[in-house]
């Protein structure tokens, strides 16, 4: 079969508390992801999308990580 097991997709929730200052700039970034997109997301909604992006961008995790266990972290898992 050429399509590959497909990964774990179980939501896993996360609980955090934020500081006043991080959560008014969250609602900044939707704000502003809404005047760029034409489209209203919560916040929340975009959290895991911003963590990915982060973590996906972090050169210096990529090369970290692929010196602990030989392997470049994906957003696929």
């Amino acid at each position: 079969m050429k399509l590959s097991k497909l990964p774990d997709r179980t939501p896993v929730k996360l609980i955090t508390t934020l500081t006043p200052a991080l959560a008014a700039r969250l609602r900044d970034y939707a704000d502003y992801y809404a005047e760029t997109y034409g489209a209203r997301e919560e916040v929340v909604d975009l959290v895991p999308f911003m963590l990915e992006a982060f973590l996906d961008g972090d050169v210096a995790f990529k090369k970290g990580k692929k010196k602990v266990d030989g392997t470049i972290p994906t957003s696929s898992g």
